[in-house]
């Protein structure tokens, strides 16, 4: 796959990028942890990179073309069932979802919804950044809608976090 362009100066090739995201456990420091129930969903995934939370989140909420398409079909499948296309309003989002906490360690961002509430946890420690996601399900649609979404999910977060570190190399040199 050739080099990619991100951010107009910053080109990284992404299939060697992504091989460096590793999948791991949520730090047991992350406020998320308090939410996580045994029927729910949680991955988590982490970089080598020195970005703060806000920093790293911002470029993760920043999609790709391809990942932006993705979002304006699943809002299109969705619409029908009343699910939220942009989030709620809130004074302080990142990309689409709104902030709910932010501290120097972790920013957790993401809402509640008629088939599943969901957080992101972006947690920059010892020179890694993670990015960690919850989904609690409400229902049969819930279900049915991440079982179906998380292939794309995985591809996603792995891109967003390739994207993190290149532009931290990038800023680093």
């Amino acid at each position: 796959m050739p080099s990619k362009v991100i951010n107009q100066d910053i080109k990284i090739d992404v299939v060697s990028t992504m091989k460096k995201v590793t999948i791991t456990t949520l730090p047991l420091q992350s406020a998320l942890n308090d939410r996580v129930k045994p029927t729910d969903f949680m991955d988590c995934y982490s970089v080598e990179s020195d970005l703060s939370p806000r920093d790293a989140a911002e470029i993760i909420a920043n999609f790709p073309a391809w990942a932006r398409f993705l979002v304006k079909i699943r809002n299109v499948v969705t619409a029908p069932f009343g699910l939220s296309s942009d989030g709620p309003p809130a004074i302080d989002k990142v990309g689409l979802f709104p902030v709910e906490s932010e501290s120097h360690y972790e920013l957790i961002a993401g809402f509640n919804d008629k088939h599943l509430d969901f957080r992101v946890s972006v947690i920059s420690e010892n020179g890694r950044v993670f990015l960690a996601t919850w989904v609690h399900t409400n229902n049969i649609g819930g279900r049915i809608y991440l079982k179906t979404i998380l292939p794309f999910h995985i591809i996603i977060v792995r891109n967003a976090l390739a994207r993190v570190r290149a532009i931290n190399k990038d800023t680093c040199r």
